[in-house]
């Protein structure tokens, strides 16, 4: 009976074990700290280079390294995006793919062979960071690939990214680098497009080809979902780049902020590290909020 009793206890306590690592995982992940020379408590980053950007205002609320000059991996595709979409495209149109296209493509979910939507493509590009898709949207666009990227580095030149120079459409040619600070007003001028914001605030994605009926592609943006309103976002990851994160969000009291990871050493942690500035952004804005809601 004893021997019963002190078995229900146990499995009572790894219950509450259990609850407790559940809560854990599902709280928020609070900001890390620390007290600048100003007196002021500011976030620690575990990355290269990081930024908190105020879109509305062109204020940055905190930065590290923003202005250092990074590979910037697929974060790529969202300049990839924004400049095929300048033609206004149509979205029905298919696209024949390649070997080439696929070929080293690292992270595709098409073949060669196959017809493809142009829309299709394009949450592909954005929703599964898809190499191969990235390829087939600048060599089909008017010009082909050379003149792609030309454009890419034109537009950059036009809203002002100085830091920042493309030499491939999909972010795996190390020769793409930016800076934190551009990259945030570079996410937050393509989560303006609905068009392109609508793709990347999907969680999953769909899609047809001429010899499959039915491909699911699942996002790499791992907030989408969770506790934040995600406006738009884009991950990136190669060797040279370490593991990447831009997005733009609408915090409670209605404001958007972009945050910019760059340089990471792991997935999680990329992620991780944005949700602590979200947070950290968002107990700014509490005492607005607050003032606001008493007027």
């Amino acid at each position: 009976m004893m021997a019963t009793f002190a078995l229900v206890v146990w499995m009572a306590s790894l219950a509450d074990v259990g609850a407790t690592q559940r809560t854990a995982r599902q709280a928020p992940a609070a900001p890390r700290l620390k007290v600048n020379n100003a007196g002021q408590l500011v976030p620690v980053v575990r990355a290269a280079a990081a930024i908190v950007y105020k879109p509305m205002t062109g204020e940055v609320l905190w930065e590290e390294n923003s202005l250092d000059r990074r590979s910037i991996a697929s974060l790529t595709k969202a300049m990839t995006a924004l400049v095929y979409l300048e033609d206004d495209p149509s979205m029905d149109v298919e696209a024949v793919i390649t070997r080439p296209d696929v070929r080293l493509a690292s992270t595709t979910y098409l073949r060669a062979g196959e017809r493809v939507r142009v829309g299709d493509l394009i949450s592909l590009l954005l929703v599964g960071s898809d190499n191969a898709a990235a390829r087939v949207l600048a060599r089909i666009a008017e010009g082909g690939t050379a003149r792609f990227i030309e454009r890419m580095n034109e537009k950059a030149v036009d809203i002002g990214l100085a830091s920042t120079r493309f030499t491939d459409p999909s972010g795996l040619d190390a020769g793409n680098v930016s800076s934190a600070y551009d990259v945030s007003r570079l996410i937050v001028r393509a989560a303006a497009d609905e068009r392109l914001a609508a793709i990347m605030r999907q969680p999953t994605f769909e899609f047809a080809t001429s010899r499959r009926a039915s491909v699911k592609v699942r996002s790499t943006n791992r907030l989408i979902g969770g506790e934040f309103d995600v406006r738009g976002g884009k991950t990136g990851f190669i060797s040279k780049a370490g593991y990447c994160f831009a997005t733009l969000m609408r915090l409670p009291s209605g404001e958007q902020v972009a945050v910019v990871i760059l340089g990471a050493r792991s997935s999680a942690i990329r992620f991780l590290e944005a949700r602590r500035l979200l947070n950290w952004a968002t107990s700014l804005a509490a005492p607005v909020m607050t003032s606001t809601e008493q007027q």
